[in-house]
C-alpha cells in the first residue's frame, strides 16, 4: 500500500531521524536516490546537458548535491539560482567542485531550451499559491524545452497537503519523492503536474506514525480484500444487493447498475423500479420485484439512486432499512442528510465533483481544486463514507482516518453510465461483508482497471467497462 503523510509530520519525523544521524546525511541520501532517478531518464550520464533550478531551501540543496554526483559522472551540469545569496552553501560548493556552473542570466533560457534534463529545486513541501513570477518563467521555459524535467520531492507551486495548484506550477515528467508519498503527488489536480512518481527511502519509516493521511490500495490490498466464495456458500453468503434504479427516461441505469452487481460477484440481485423488463431482458437471473424496496425481499445491501428521477419516497423507504446502503446519482439530491446521519448501518454515497458541489452548496470548480477538501467535509456532515468520483477518486470516512485514493482510474471511464456500472459493483460488495469504505475503494480500483482492459486505447460505453469487471477481477487475483 501507498502511504502519503503531511508536511507537518513529514518535517517532524526529518527532525527526529536528523537527531540520530550525523549533519548532513539525510540530504545525502535524497542526493543520491535522485541522482540516480535522473541518470535513469535519458539512459546515460556522461554528455547530458541538466540544468537545475534552485530555490533557497532544502530542495535546491538536493537538487545541487545530486548535480554533483551527476557532474562527476561526466554530465554538464548548470545551475539557475533564484536566489543565489540564499542558495544551500554546501550543494553549491559540492557542484562547483565537479565541474559544475552557474548560469549568468542571460544564459538561462539557451541552457534550459537544449537540456536534455531540467531538475526543479526551486520550491520544497511548505510552498504555498503558486510560483512568483521569476520562478513561474523558469517553469514555463522548461515545459518548453525538450527535455525531461524532474520534480525534487514535489512539483514547484504545488501544495503538498491538499493537492491544490493556486497558481503556475511546474509540470514534471518525473517527480522523485523522499521518505513517503505527498498528499498532493497522488490526487488530482496536483497529480497532472508530478507525471511518474518515484519514492526513494531515506530512513523515515521507523518515525512516521502508524495511520497516514493518504493510502492507495496496491493490487496485493486489493486481492486481500476480495471475497471468495467457499464450499459452503449460498446466494446469501455471497451476498445479495438491491438495486433501486433506473426510470422511464433512464432505463439504462438500472441494467449498468445491475451489471456492475454482477460483475462484483453477488450472490443474486434483487432489482425495483421501472426497468425490470429492460433489466431481465439483460440479465435473466435477475429477482425483479413488482413492489417497492420493502417487498423485495431479504438484501444485504441496497444501492439506491443511479437514473432514479424524482422518487423520493423510493428513496427514503431504501435510507429507512436497517443494512448497508448506497447512494448515488438521483438519490444523492433526494436523501435528507438528517435521515443518512441517524442511520445505524453504514451509509456510502458516491457523488462526481457536480453532485458533491451541489450538495456543499459551492461552486463545482471549488470542488475539483480541493478534492480532499471536499471529500472530507462531505463525510463529516453526512456521517456517512463518501466516495467522490473523478480521474482521482477519493474514499473518505466519517470519523476521519487516512483518505483512500484510487490509482486505476483512466480518461475512457468518462462515459454516460460509467458510475452506474461502479454502484453496483460497490454494492455488491457491501453486500458481500466488505464495510463501506473498503467496497468504495475496492470497487473504485476493479471500475478503473475494467475501463482500461475494456478501452484498450479505444472508444468504449459504460456497458463495455461493466462487461469488463470480472477480467479486471482476474487480473488482480492473478
Amino acid at each position: 500500500m501507498r502511504t502519503g503523510h503531511s508536511v507537518e509530520t513529514v518535517r517532524a519525523a526529518e527532525r527526529e531521524l536528523m537527531a540520530r544521524l550525523p549533519d548532513g546525511v539525510l540530504m545525502q541520501r535524497a542526493a543520491a536516490g535522485l541522482a540516480v532517478a535522473c541518470a535513469r531518464l535519458p539512459g546515460r550520464v556522461y554528455g547530458t546537458r541538466v540544468v537545475l533550478l534552485v530555490g533557497s531551501g532544502d530542495n535546491g540543496g538536493d537538487a545541487l548535491y545530486a548535480g554533483a554526483r551527476l557532474a562527476r559522472r561526466g554530465a554538464g551540469v548548470a545551475a539557475v539560482l533564484l536566489s543565489p545569496e540564499r542558495a544551500h552553501a554546501g550543494g553549491l560548493a559540492a557542484l562547483l567542485r565537479a565541474g559544475g556552473r552557474v548560469l549568468a542570466p542571460g544564459d538561462v533560457e539557451p541552457a534550459l531550451l537544449r537540456a536534455d534534463l531540467v531538475v526543479d529545486g526551486i520550491v520544497g513541501i511548505g510552498g504555498r499559491g503558486g510560483l512568483r513570477p521569476d520562478a513561474a518563467r523558469l517553469a514555463a521555459l522548461a515545459e518548453a524545452a525538450p527535455g525531461a524535467v524532474v520534480a525534487v520531492d514535489l512539483p514547484s507551486g504545488v501544495e503538498a497537503d491538499s493537492g491544490e495548484v493556486r497558481g503556475d506550477a511546474v509540470r514534471a515528467d518525473l517527480t522523485v519523492t523522499f521518505g513517503t508519498y505527498k498528499p498532493g503527488l497522488l490526487i488530482d489536480p496536483a497529480r497532472e503536474y508530478a507525471g511518474a512518481v518515484h519514492l526513494v527511502d531515506i530512513g523515515l519509516g521507523d518515525v512516521l506514525p502508524e495511520v497516514p493521511v493518504l493510502e492507495a490500495l496496491q493490487h496485493a490490498d486489493v486481492a486481500a480484500l476480495l471475497p471468495s466464495p467457499g464450499a459452503a456458500s449460498d446466494k446469501y453468503r455471497r451476498g445479495v444487493v438491491g438495486i433501486a434504479a433506473g426510470s422511464a427516461r433512464y432505463p439504462g441505469a438500472a441494467v449498468l447498475a445491475v451489471a456492475g452487481a454482477l460483475g462484483g460477484g453477488a450472490g443474486a440481485v434483487r432489482y425495483v423500479g421501472f426497468a425490470g423488463d429492460a433489466v431481465v431482458a439483460r440479465y435473466p437471473e435477475t429477482l425483479v420485484s413488482d413492489g417497492g424496496p420493502r417487498a423485495a425481499g431479504r438484501v444485504q445491501a441496497w444501492v439506491v439512486g443511479p437514473g432514479g428521477g424524482d422518487d423520493e419516497a423510493v428513496v427514503a423507504e431504501v435510507l429507512a432499512q436497517d443494512v448497508p446502503v448506497l447512494v448515488d446519482a438521483d438519490g444523492l439530491r433526494l436523501a435528507s442528510r438528517e435521515v443518512v446521519r441517524g442511520r445505524g448501518a453504514p451509509t456510502l454515497l458516491t457523488p462526481h465533483a457536480g453532485e458533491a458541489a451541489a450538495l456543499l452548496g459551492v461552486a463545482r470548480g471549488e470542488v475539483e481544486g480541493a478534492r480532499l477538501v471536499a471529500v472530507r467535509e462531505l463525510a463529516a456532515r453526512y456521517g456517512a463514507t463518501v466516495l467522490l468520483k473523478g480521474a482521482t477518486t477519493l474514499v473518505a470516512e466519517a470519523g476521519g482516518g487516512a483518505v483512500r485514493v484510487n490509482s486505476t482510474g483512466t480518461g475512457w471511464l468518462a462515459t454516460a453510465g460509467s458510475g452506474d456500472v461502479l454502484s453496483g459493483l460497490a454494492g455488491s460488495l457491501m453486500a458481500a461483508g466488505l464495510s463501506a469504505g473498503d467496497a468504495g475503494s475496492v470497487g473504485a480500483y476493479l471500475h478503473g482497471l475494467a475501463g482500461r482492459v475494456a478501452a484498450a486505447g479505444a472508444p468504449v460505453g459504460a456497458h463495455a467497462v461493466a462487461e469488463a469487471v470480472p477480467a479486471a477481477w482476474r487480473g488482480v487475483r492473478g
